[in-house]
């Protein structure tokens, strides 16, 4: 007699890498979703925090709630901001989404001798 293949022969013992394929496809979405959503976002809070790290006086930032403001002092978990002329508050240096215009550090200045004109 002739042997006949059916569907319920081949599902029952016929696949040996289908037990692995479901977990291959797992994997790859957990790789997926790891380059996609948590490297990035990890990315991005490393630039924030070190962004409020290196606030300093004279900075011009907006706050997470759209305030514009100008740093007047830094402390360890605080940054003292001037709103208006005369008004100024104080948040955590968190609460700091982005600065907008940096102030950089003075320079040295550098003496220059002129040269006397050589005459001949």
């Amino acid at each position: 007699m002739g042997r006949s293949i059916t569907v319920q022969n081949l599902a029952a013992g016929g696949g040996g890498a289908g037990g692995l394929t479901p977990i291959l496809m797992i994997a790859l979405l957990f790789g997926v979703m790891y380059f996609m959503m948590i490297r990035p976002q990890q990315k991005r809070r490393r630039e924030a925090e070190q962004m409020q790290s290196a606030l300093g006086v004279g900075d011009e930032v907006v706050t997470i709630g759209g305030l514009y403001g100008t740093v007047t002092g830094v402390e360890d978990e605080t940054v003292l901001l001037e709103v208006a002329p005369g008004v100024q508050t104080r948040y955590a240096r968190p609460a700091i989404a982005r600065v907008v215009k940096r102030v950089e550090a003075p320079e040295a200045e550098t003496i220059t001798e002129e040269a006397e004109p050589v005459k001949e």
